[in-house]
């Protein structure tokens, strides 16, 4: 009876226990039905007189933009992790060596007790930077000499940071998308009307058709920036590192944004023109770390121009003037395009920041120290680890 009782009370627990979970989860469902309809609203994503049936039925024969299709960038994108993983190890990594990069970081010779060791990376660990009195007093408790201290407190703080080897597999794995990227662009973008002139962004829209080539760039590119959100956690940690997290959300959402709104060609010209100088950059960066000083400074001059000109004198000049004057003469407004307007104008105030640093990094180059990355951390205080260890040895 007793068993009977509990298997009768513990299936009515688990009955009454699954009704509210249920009941949760509906509750769940109809919110978010009632959420995507209202986000989704025709009245804010799209122009007067279209529906979505109007993308879905793709009426007028022409073969809309599907926001689902934005799906398979997901995938992309760990397919491009996948793929600069192997390029890093197999290519870039001996590439690196073979041109007479360091593989590894310095080691630490400061200590030749082992007791002495492990007290000091507790101490270490625990308060993590430690001050001159700090390290005059704990270099009389473990009569350990202050330099040797010092020189392995830089050691240790260089240990977190990225080698030149995984600087350069990083740039060069990147000047490799953007070249592929820029390349392909042009062959895709090369007999479409809007390319010579923007005018044909906003003529006739929103009945524009995607062609299969302008599907597969926009997968790419979307997939590409998806995976630089993800790897820039990982990579190569910089001063600008807020403002560039900014710069790869806001591009997300433009691409997500001008694909949903079936503005895929002023999204093509945006891409196509941020391509462009970034392969020079990045090949400076390559020089940088090869430590071929004339060579990067010539590659990093023909970037600043390439920068100005598409970033400050294209981008401006081919697609924001357009989208903030002339186009509104071509189509009725709606909320989304105010966004869409909004995404580019940020994106445009990030590149007269970055224009400023670039030219005070020029300025470096010509006047003062030569060509410096000022995002990054001075290398000079990780070589004079490097030195004073050989001179110890």
């Amino acid at each position: 009876i007793f068993i009977f009782s509990s298997l009768l009370f513990l299936n009515f627990n688990l009955s009454f226990n699954l009704k509210k979970i249920m009941i949760i989860v509906d509750n769940l469902l109809i919110t978010y039905h009632k959420f995507n309809k209202i986000f989704w609203s025709e009245s804010v994503w799209l122009p007067p007189n279209t529906t979505w049936d109007t993308y879905r039925n793709r009426e007028n024969g022409v073969n809309y933009a599907q926001f689902n299709d934005l799906y398979y960038s997901i995938i992309t994108a760990f397919f491009f992790l996948c793929v600069r993983y192997v390029l890093e190890k197999y290519l870039f990594t001996p590439c690196g060596i073979y041109l007479g990069i360091r593989q590894t970081k310095p080691k630490s010779n400061s200590f030749q007790n082992s007791n002495q060791k492990a007290t000091f990376y507790k101490i270490f660990k625990t308060n993590g930077k430690i001050d001159n009195k700090e390290l005059k007093g704990l270099s009389k408790k473990f009569d350990i000499d202050e330099r040797k201290l010092s020189r392995w407190l830089r050691w240790k703080k260089f240990q977190k940071k990225h080698t030149l080897l995984s600087k350069f597999t990083e740039s060069a794995w990147r000047c490799t998308f953007y070249l592929f990227a820029f390349s392909y662009g042009l062959w895709a973008l090369f007999d479409k009307p809007w390319t010579y002139d923007s005018i044909f962004c906003f003529l006739n829209y929103p009945h524009h058709s995607v062609s299969d080539e302008i599907w597969w760039y926009y997968n790419f590119e979307l997939g590409f920036y998806l995976s630089l959100i993800i790897s820039q956690f990982f990579d190569v940690h910089r001063k600008d590192f807020w403002q560039m997290f900014i710069h790869h959300i806001i591009t997300v959402c433009l691409l997500c944004f001008s694909w949903a709104c079936n503005f895929h060609r002023v999204g093509t010209l945006v891409l196509i023109i941020h391509d462009f100088a970034d392969i020079p950059l990045e090949g400076s960066k390559m020089t940088n770390y090869l430590k071929k000083p004339q060579l990067a400074n010539v590659i990093f001059t023909f970037f600043t121009f390439c920068w100005i000109y598409s970033r400050i004198g294209l981008l401006p000049y081919r697609v924001i003037i357009y989208s903030t004057y002339y186009g509104l003469s071509c189509i009725e407004m709606f909320p989304a395009y105010y966004i869409f307007n909004s995404l580019l104008i940020a994106l445009q105030i990030l590149h007269i920041i970055w224009t400023w640093l670039i030219l005070k990094i020029a300025y470096n180059a010509i006047f003062k120290d030569g060509l410096k990355d000022l995002r990054e951390s001075d290398e000079s205080s990780l070589s004079s680890v490097d030195e004073e260890s050989n001179e110890d040895n």
